[in-house]
């Protein structure tokens, strides 16, 4: 695709950058990817990335909007209550940016959908709220080979990194997390969440989607940046890859 002159306005700010330019705005134009969540995390993913200009969005939730998600879920509004998130916030990027093809998902994925949807993209951000579609949205990615940016907050605490199973000897989502399906799990529902927390992870999750795909930077790829609002602090530590991983291990890659 080439950038009009329309186009080349809306993303001045972004060409006028050294490390961006034409070329990296090019590659954020003609890049796919798939946003899983669209709810306090996947909201200001979704806008950013649509506002940036990613070419085509896929947004993938099968809840619907509810009066307590509007406290931080900006892409929603109070008339959008009872409808479901995807198409909520596809509408919102849209009204942002209309000249990119965004497409809802309205419902969980999961199996063989997921599988689809993650080998239609060129990237994946993960904005979900459990563990269970975590754990299967980064298999999906290393079964397919593609970048994971993974985002997570509650209470005053968020958490950001970047998985690539192309890069060698970096680690998945399962070495850092492993999957204990038994223990339970602590959601924004029960415990709370900040309202601006979900705001900043998300940006960071989509300032590193925008790097990956603009190959501009240094992402966070083997790392795991960890984020006190109370403190305003953040600190960054190397994830080594876990060799014996089921997910990405050595035994794994050898028999694919």
């Amino acid at each position: 695709m080439m950038l009009n002159d329309d186009l080349l306005l809306r993303y001045s700010r972004h060409i006028l950058l050294p490390e961006v330019g034409v070329e990296g705005q090019m590659r954020i134009v003609d890049a796919s990817v798939l946003v899983v969540g669209a709810g306090g995390l996947g909201c200001p993913v979704a806008l950013y990335l649509g506002a940036a200009g990613v070419g085509r969005l896929l947004l993938a939730d099968g809840d619907a909007v509810d009066l307590s998600n509007l406290q931080r879920q900006i892409g929603h509004t109070a008339a959008a209550i009872g409808e479901n998130k995807a198409d909520s916030l596809a509408r919102s990027v849209r009204a942002i940016n209309p000249e990119i093809d965004i497409q809802p998902i309205c419902e969980p994925l999961s199996g063989a959908a997921l599988h689809q949807a993650v080998a239609a993209v060129d990237l994946v951000v993960d904005a979900s709220d459990n563990f269970a579609t975590r754990h299967a949205v980064n298999r999906a990615c290393v079964q397919l080979g593609k970048p994971l940016v993974s985002g997570a907050a509650i209470g005053f605490s968020g958490q950001l990194a970047v998985f690539d199973s192309c890069c060698t000897d970096t680690p998945c989502y399962h070495c850092l997390f492993p999957d204990h399906a038994d223990e339970p799990e602590l959601r924004c529902a029960e415990a709370g969440v900040f309202a601006p927390l979900v705001g900043i992870i998300g940006a960071m999750q989509a300032m590193e989607a925008l790097k990956y795909l603009a190959q501009v930077g240094e992402p966070l790829i083997g790392k795991l940046l960890l984020w006190d609002g109370l403190r305003s602090e953040s600190r960054v530590m190397k994830v080594p890859r876990d060799p014996a991983c089921p997910v990405c291990g050595q035994a794994v890659r050898q028999a694919g």
